[in-house]
């Protein structure tokens, strides 16, 4: 142990002291031994360190800070080095703020593009959010604090987030949802990392020895310290035993005295305490001297490089006739009320005060356009408004060009809250109907951090998407559809035509205490591209102003090697993808795999050689008999092209292979071998996972544990429970018809009792919460004694 002599001179109480916050924010401090606390906040997309009373929804004012693209729009830049400048830039501006963990980057798999929280993740690719995610790490890590990669791992939905049971086979859990933690995890080597709310086949991932053990330290070699969600401590001494070392927020002192028991006990041995307790110093004393500490951040400068990120971050994704870039002098017409009032950032624990917020409107009278006005066009919380339609197109009718700004409002992207559709708001949608038909020269530019049901994309000739952008994203944009920039980003994610479409769509969410990721492997472009299932747009997708050529290939074991050419007038920057497959294996796997990628940069007319190198990661799958890494010998396709769908370059290698046998009965895995899997019956499902399904539905008893969830008070056998229930979920339903997300009721209302406890700082104690499930369950009187006992008890054990 590094801390041995100082670990001597603590008291037991001390010791278990350190594994749980001392607020919301900050850890506790040991003075007379020279311990600091440290400080951690949200992130990534800038920083959020609150101003007063501390909570993690992003209720409270936090100071100002850069608000860069979220990582969704990051991806869509597809270049690692301009996240890990974006990462040094965070990572800056926490130490100026006394910051000693950033809690960032979200790189959880995009399962489905229902989840609310998908624009804090990178992308439905493990490949790709690895190497971003390990390249955001390294950059904040240059300030000398630590990131924090998050919600490791399998948190997919957000209904029911702090219990739901993510149940899939080991084969998927390594392959898909492990892989980008893998890769940030040796790439980036981050000082922290955050376990997930949710359980992972059973067992909560805070709690899990195969998750933090096997798997994070054995399998991974990682030396750092595990810090739960807010909230997401289950069992605190179990979490301990198997390798998590901080407990967020505090409990006021009632997860130190479970650990103190449990030692006195026998039940948690004083090596494993001490351990824990060493390595969390590690992370301490490795980030509380930060040069950037205490000192002033250039505003300006760091905006400018907000504006540059973003600038890569814009898809163009549509330009019938080459309307773009619009000429100089062209007359447009502004409408849509996010032009005015922009959506640069999603909603909830990360949500950034901007130090300053760009927007169309004010930025176009520097552009090269004339413009004839602006109309607001809709009301943002899809109230219809036929005043403001008609106003819109009586102006799109004075225009040559009419610049229309739809996308998603707040509600429809929030921690908390998944969506129930993919479609627009019905009142966009009636609006750029209406003003397609007086002016066919319509240029749509979008926002949302998840990809949206496109029925309307022939009325319109050009759609630029600019995600979430961040405080400089509306001035990226312009500069994309006036041609000061090239655009050069590419989806991040595939586009369904439909949301039924998705993989994932028969078995999400899970509405009960499981979620069945019965889709396996095929998650986002691996089923598209292997059920040969049409997409609107596919992984890897963006028009640029320029083209590129792909030509004279070369492949090998270790690389591909091909030439690029810019065959066009504008000078710009492709993105090449590479992808693998093996057509004649004998273990199923998708058609395409993205193993590779490199963005270049290159004059009009000029050619480069490029070379994509592969890693460990190119021929392997994981082996569920043998547990373990393979590599299947045989003949593999090496596909380099500008999507996943477009397809450029073909060679094939043979490779020699491990020699394990196929773990798989082809016979009893049909729909898995054809990736037809959006209907997998019991059998298959459960020859995949190798054991029985868990049960998914009500508990038989009727009753409610302490781990489930507050929105299933409607099953209480305790009239006011329900009526608690009817309330919360009545609050719930107006704020989304405001079109506002409240984060208080949404977290409220998909918590479980024992979230009670860990969230209230002290003031409800894990003895408390359990008697409120003993009047939730129709014992009113015998819980409200026992609710009274366990107060004052409480009480009188934090004296």
């Amino acid at each position: 142990m590094k801390y041995k002599d100082l670990i001597n001179q603590m008291t037991l109480e001390e010791k278990c002291s350190l594994l749980s916050g001392r607020d919301v924010w900050t850890t506790r401090p040991i003075e007379r031994l020279g311990i600091p606390s440290i400080f951690l906040s949200d992130g990534p997309t800038g920083v959020r360190k609150q101003m007063g009373a501390g909570d993690h929804l992003g209720l409270n004012a936090s100071v100002p800070a850069t608000c860069l693209p979220t990582a969704a729009t990051m991806a869509n830049s597809w270049n690692p080095e301009l996240s890990q400048e974006v990462g040094r830039l965070v990572g800056e501006e926490a130490a100026s703020l006394d910051v000693n963990v950033l809690l960032g980057p979200g790189l959880n798999i995009k399962r489905s593009p229902l989840c609310g929280r998908n624009f804090e993740y990178f992308s439905e690719d493990p490949y790709l959010s690895g190497k971003m995610a390990a390249a955001f790490v390294r950059g904040v890590q240059e300030n000398g604090i630590s990131a924090c990669p998050k919600h490791f791992a399998a948190n997919s939905q957000e209904l029911r987030r702090m219990a739901n049971d993510s149940v899939m086979d080991e084969r998927t859990f390594r392959e898909i949802y492990l892989t980008g933690f893998e890769i940030a995890v040796k790439e980036g080597q981050p000082k922290t990392i955050m376990s997930a709310y949710n359980k992972i086949n059973g067992v909560y991932a805070n709690e899990s020895k195969h998750l933090l053990q096997d798997v994070l330290v054995n399998d991974w070699g990682y030396q750092g310290a595990v810090v739960t969600d807010w909230g997401g401590s289950n069992d605190h001494v179990e979490g301990v035993r198997v390798g998590s070392h901080l407990e967020m927020p505090g409990t006021g002192g009632d997860s130190d005295r479970e650990l103190l028991a449990a030692v006195k006990e026998g039940r948690l041995s004083m090596e494993i305490l001490d351990q824990r307790v060493d390595e969390f110093l590690r992370l301490v004393f490795s980030t509380i001297n930060a040069p950037a500490a205490g000192k002033e951040f250039d505003k300006e400068g760091h905006h400018q490089l907000a504006a540059h990120a973003a600038e890569e971050t814009v898809v163009l994704l549509k330009n019938e006739d080459d309307i773009l870039p619009l000429a100089e002098g062209t007359k447009v017409a502004v409408i849509g009320e996010f032009a005015q009032k922009p959506r640069y950032q999603g909603a909830g624990s990360s949500l950034v005060n901007p130090t300053k917020l760009d927007t169309a409107n004010e930025l176009l009278a520097g552009m090269p356009l004339q413009s004839v006005g602006y109309a607001q066009g809709y009301q943002r919380n899809n109230k219809h408004d036929d005043a403001l339609k008609m106003e819109a197109v009586e102006l799109a009718k004075k225009a040559d060009v009419v610049l229309l700004y739809v996308g998603l409002p707040e509600i429809s992207e929030t921690e908390g809250l998944d969506r129930d559709h993919m479609r627009m708001p019905e009142n966009q949608v009636e609006l750029l109907e209406a003003v397609a038909e007086v002016n066919p020269n319509l240029v749509v530019v979008m926002a949302a951090g998840s990809p949206v049901e496109m029925p309307w994309l022939d009325r319109c000739k050009a759609l630029v998407h600019g995600y979430l952008g961040g405080q400089a994203g509306a001035g990226a944009v312009l500069r994309v559809i006036t041609g000061q920039v090239n655009p050069s980003a590419k989806l991040a994610e595939s586009y369904p035509m439909t949301c039924e479409e998705n993989p994932s769509s028969p078995y999400y969410p899970g509405l009960e205490r499981t979620s069945e990721y019965r889709e396996g492997l095929y998650v986002g472009y691996r089923y598209y591209e292997t059920a040969g299932v049409p997409v609107r747009f596919p992984f890897g997708f963006g028009l640029s102003y320029t083209t590129f050529e792909y030509s004279d290939l070369k492949v090998s074991e270790k690389e591909v090697t091909f030439t690029l050419t810019n065959t066009g007038k504008r000078d710009g920057a492709e993105v090449a993808q590479l992808y693998v497959g093996c057509k004649d294996g004998k273990v199923f796997r998708p058609a395409k795999e993205l193993k590779g990628f490199a963005k270049v940069f290159l004059k009009a007319g000029e050619s480069k050689t490029v070379t994509i190198q592969m890693d460990d990661k190119a021929f392997r799958y994981f082996d569920v008999k043998t547990d373990s890494w393979q590599v299947e010998g045989g003949v593999y396709q090496l596909m380099v092209g500008a999507s996943v769908a477009d397809i450029r370059l073909e060679g094939e290698v043979t490779v020699q292979g491990t020699g394990a046998a196929c773990p798989y009965d082809p016979a009893q895995l049909e729909c898995y071998y054809t990736g037809k899997i959006s209907q997998v019956s019991d059998a298959q499902f459960e020859a995949l996972l190798g054991h029985p399904i868990p049960e998914s539905g009500w508990d038989a008893s009727g009753l409610l544990g302490m781990n489930d969830a507050i929105c299933q008070m409607y099953y209480a056998k305790s009239p006011l429970a329900r009526l608690v229930y009817k309330i919360l979920t009545h609050l719930k339903d107006k704020s989304i018809a405001k079109g506002e997300p409240d984060l208080n009721i949404l977290f409220i209302y998909n918590m479980p009792f024992r979230g009670i406890a860990k969230m209230t700082g002290g003031a409800v104690t894990m003895d408390m919460a359990r008697c409120m499930v003993t009047m939730v369950n129709g014992h009113f009187f015998k819980g409200l004694g026992g609710l009274i006992k366990a107060f004052f008890a409480g009480r009188k054990a934090q004296k």
